[in-house]
């Protein structure tokens, strides 16, 4: 799926012109004990417990795609009969209304899900009459010819509030508040099948995750059989370890600033592209070339990226690299600057020492204090 796509489901979720036809929820313990199940007609829930569902379905689709939100393919053995994918199938062929089925994917999840708290698991389901698009794009409702029928999982944490005071307005009195027990954001969801060209693509699912340093791989390799996609710090160091291992002793801060800026060209030559510019081994190898790599430091670059990375790995262009600032550490001190900025550090040995020297003007502050002569 790619950002318009996300962002037209996201949509959906709103009581005015309500395609959403049921909810389900099973709330587990941290002993992995279910403790409630219900199940509902989704406009059967009163308006302000409605809209606060409908708030965290849609926290399940939020965030960056390749980062938070991953587009996930199943592979073909689980398409089969007995196939996780084929499992999903079921569910939403459904409609959520087979119990027994319910009840098989809440014990899935709480058997895979590795949280040893209190949770909540939330469904729904969903069918959205896609309308037309004209050849200017805009939307034509009275041109549907495609139903997406799906359904939407999110895993919520549920923990005690906060202790505190509060004022019983009964007794006109400040009093210890009650605690109680509330649902928070969710931590992992996934919609299925996937929004792909707008229209169902029952072959891949989006893979939803709060923390996108932790994607829960082995969630993701045992719930759906899918290979677990590479997180955005993974993939920052695969790129760095085959930036390191090519240029070797000539990683100098030259080198790597120049890569830098190429990769900043690349991302803004694709900056109208629908989908975000992912590299390949081979992308990766054609930005180190025109970066001014010696070829004898790319002899064997595919050989030492199928090594580091693995021969079919992509790498996010975003997730490589900082568009906002370039940023240099030493043991003592941080610089950043912004990245077009970055040609104003150079490396010079002063005294025998090797030094970072920034070009400034008569504008320099320190503390907040403007200072002269420098």
């Amino acid at each position: 799926m790619i950002k318009k796509e996300v962002l037209e489901i996201r949509k959906l979720f709103r009581m005015e012109d309500c395609c959403l036809t049921r909810i389900c929820g099973c709330y587990v313990d941290y002993e992995k004990t279910k403790k409630l199940e219900f199940k509902e007609t989704f406009l059967s829930l009163p308006e302000e417990e409605g809209f606060k569902y409908l708030k965290l379905f849609k926290k399940a689709l939020s965030g960056n795609l390749g980062k938070n939100l991953q587009n996930i393919e199943f592979p073909l053995a689980e398409e089969g009969e007995g196939g996780r994918q084929q499992f999903l199938y079921q569910v939403r062929e459904s409609g959520l209304k087979d119990e027994e089925l319910l009840d098989q994917m809440y014990d899935r999840i709480i058997e895979t899900y590795p949280y040893g708290e209190n949770y909540l698991i939330l469904m729904i389901h969903g069918l959205y009459d896609v309308p037309g698009r004209a050849s200017d794009g805009t939307t034509m409702d009275d041109a549907s010819d495609t139903v997406y029928e799906f359904v939407l999982g999110c895993i919520c944490p549920v923990a005690l509030s906060k202790p505190g005071l509060c004022y019983n307005e009964e007794n006109n009195h400040i009093e210890d508040r009650s605690r109680d027990w509330l649902v928070g954001d969710p931590m992992t969801g996934f919609l299925f099948p996937a929004f792909n060209d707008r229209q169902s693509d029952i072959h891949s699912l989006l893979y939803y995750s709060k923390k996108a340093a932790d994607l829960q791989p082995e969630f993701v390799e045992n719930m759906f059989g899918c290979t677990a996609p590479v997180d955005a710090g993974t993939q920052k160091e695969i790129f760095n370890a085959v930036i390191a291992d090519t240029l070797g002793v000539d990683c100098s801060y030259e080198a790597v600033r120049e890569i830098h800026d190429n990769l900043q060209e690349m991302i803004a030559a694709h900056e109208d592209d629908p989908e975000p510019l992912e590299l390949s081994g081979r992308d990766v190898k054609r930005l180190l070339e025109m970066s001014g790599v010696p070829e004898e430091k790319m002899e064997n670059f595919d050989r030492e990226y199928a090594q580091t990375a693995g021969e079919k790995t992509m790498l996010m262009a975003e997730n490589i690299t900082d568009s906002r600032r370039f940023s240099i550490k030493t043991p003592d001190i941080t610089i950043q600057v912004s990245p077009e900025c970055a040609g104003l550090i150079e490396t010079k040995v002063i005294d025998g020492r090797k030094c970072l020297v920034i070009a400034v003007d008569d504008n320099v502050e320190v503390n907040g204090m403007p200072v002269k002569g420098i």
